[in-house]
């Protein structure tokens, strides 16, 4: 079975390299991509370049894959992301929870070939340093991640997964096309958030005090059971 992914850049890739990217991106090494040929054109783009939308089609047999949406709660994603990107661990509850975290809720992302969840860009990335605060909720994170539609992205770890890899084509995209698409996403998404729940404290709900006191694993169902 084959997949078509796109990756956005400002240059041409038509050999991605194993560990060729950045070590701090959401999930540590890898290749990032999107089945979405608008999205990687967004991503392509800046205030000071233009891009491209690298198509590659991937041959899915024989890798793993782990599905940080489908499979595992939030707490997993968030968890991973904690140990790649650097967050504003300022207070006391931030750092204890986000130990726990690490001990707890961890994944070995080096038993997989691809990585798909959420991409932490500038909006989602602050929703889930609230949420490590103690700021918002774990639904009301949950729900955060839908606001301005980012979509997932599927990233290549794995020897075994840049083998499988092929370069398609490309199609360029243009900042003046898609830069104001790029900040209008990120800018809908920041006020939605505002407007919605930021400011509400929710009764009943799992906040990260509440997650460290009751030493809530990945397992618990309050989990997996959120209404968006």
């Amino acid at each position: 079975m084959k997949k078509t992914l796109y990756h956005g850049s400002d240059h041409i890739i038509s050999t991605p390299q194993f560990h060729g990217g950045k070590p701090h991106n959401d999930y540590g090494y890898g290749f990032y991509c999107t089945e979405s040929c608008e999205m990687a054109k967004e991503w392509a783009v800046s205030e000071e370049h233009d891009g491209y939308a690298n198509c590659y089609e991937l041959e899915l047999e024989g890798l793993k894959t782990l599905n940080l949406n489908r499979d595992h709660s939030i707490l997993t994603w968030l968890t991973v992301l904690i140990q790649n990107r650097t967050f504003n661990i300022d207070t006391p509850l931030a750092a204890e929870f986000s130990r726990y975290l690490r001990e707890n809720i961890s994944v070995d992302t080096t038993n997989y070939d691809l990585i798909v969840g959420y991409r932490a860009d500038d909006s989602y990335f602050s929703f889930a340093q609230d949420f490590l605060s103690g700021a918002i909720s774990y639904q009301q994170l949950c729900r955060a991640m839908y606001l301005g539609e980012l979509g997932e992205q599927v990233v290549l770890i794995s020897p075994a997964a840049f083998s499988a890899i092929h370069y398609v084509g490309c199609e360029e995209a243009l900042r003046s096309d898609w830069l104001h698409r790029k900040t209008e996403r990120d800018r809908r998404a920041r006020t939605e958030y505002l407007q919605s729940d930021r400011m509400r404290f929710r009764r009943g709900e799992l906040y990260a005090a509440a997650i460290l006191d009751e030493e809530i694993r990945p397992d618990d169902p309050r989990l997996m059971r959120v209404r968006i």
